[in-house]
Formats: structure tokens, C-alpha cells, sequence
């Protein structure tokens, strides 16, 4: 039924202004970004204040936000898709450590609060600006991570959405894991 060409015809029909198509893509590629956003939020803890289908839907009014994006094809539609996961993560990270600060918020004994969450989003924001710094230099290794720790894609998903090999994406993987181990625990 979900066909990979489908995707990626509809998905150039919508780019071209066939709202129709966005319709029909819609079905075919709600699975998998349920699955992106379901291993996204397990990362993110039981106590994470969004809930995956508030991801998603988010993540699809992004995406519809998306004018002059030209859609290449199923694998350049699910790299977006990770990098508006990532963003809108993250945004909700920041919000929390802001509201942890005290932005307005009811004063609460330090006995009666759990914030088990607050030290995932403090590792979010911090992952966050190490990518930041990866992608200055190294702006392949950083989609890679994109792709695979946000989005949820495959080696072959990655490698195919950026027109390299699946060995190279493996062993950029490797590195930027590496790199951003190092970076963050300094």
C-alpha cells in the first residue's frame, strides 16, 4: 500500500501546488511519523509534558507551513520531518528549563516536586547546541545525526536522502557520536 515512488510523486504534485496530493500523501506517511515521534517522546521520558500525537500535529503544521520547499522525494519529506521534530523539542525544552526558573510560576516546596523531566531537557538543549556547532563545521555528520537521532531513519533512509552511501553515513555516524559524546560531557 505505501509505496515509496507513490510518496514521492505525491509528495512533487504537492510541491507544485496540488493540494489534493497533500491529501492523499497525508495517510501514507502519518505511520511513520507516528513512529518517529513515538521513539522520539520514549526518549524524551513518561513525564514529558507533550504527548506524541501533540508531536505530530505540530510537526504536519510546520510542515504545511513549508512554502518553498521543493519535495524531492519520501526520504528529503522524512529528513524535514526530523529536523521540525528536533526543533519543536526543543522548543519545549527551553520553555521547561524557563519555567523551572521561575518564569511566573506558583512558588512549590522542593519536597513536593518531581522534575525527573528537567534533566532531559537540560541534555535536549544541550545536544541541541552541540549539533549547532557540528553543523558549523561538519554540516553532513550533523544531518546524519538529525536524521537518525530525531527522525528515527534508517542508515539506508539517510544515506539515500543525502545521496551518499549507506557505509559513509555509518561511519559519519560513528564519528559524530563521537564528537558530540565528547563535546557535551566535555
Amino acid at each position: 500500500m505505501e509505496s515509496r515512488t507513490e510518496i514521492s510523486e505525491l509528495l512533487a504534485a504537492w510541491s507544485d501546488g496540488d493540494q489534493n496530493a497533500f491529501e492523499e500523501v497525508l495517510p501514507l506517511v502519518t505511520n511513520q511519523l507516528r513512529q518517529m515521534a513515538h521513539a522520539q517522546m520514549r526518549r524524551e521520558g513518561e513525564n514529558h509534558i507533550l504527548q506524541t500525537t501533540a508531536l505530530i500535529n505540530e510537526a504536519y503544521l510546520k510542515i504545511i507551513e513549508q512554502k518553498n520547499v521543493r519535495w524531492e522525494n519520501r526520504s528529503h519529506f522524512f529528513a524535514i520531518a526530523s529536523k521540525v521534530m528536533r526543533r519543536i523539542l526543543l522548543d519545549h525544552a527551553k520553555a521547561r528549563l524557563r519555567d523551572k526558573r521561575g518564569a511566573g510560576a506558583a512558588h512549590v516546596e522542593l519536597k513536593e516536586a518531581e522534575d525527573i523531566s528537567t534533566e532531559k531537557s537540560m541534555q535536549l538543549v544541550a545536544l541541541d547546541a552541540a549539533l549547532e556547532q557540528l553543523a558549523k563545521f561538519d554540516p553532513i555528520k550533523s544531518q546524519i545525526v538529525e536524521m537518525r537521532h530525531f527522525g528515527g531513519m534508517t542508515v539506508e533512509e539517510t544515506a539515500e536522502a543525502l545521496g551518499i552511501a549507506p557505509i559513509t553515513v555509518m561511519r559519519y555516524w560513528n564519528l559524530a557520536k563521537a564528537w558530540l559524546h565528547r563535546e557535551i560531557t566535555g
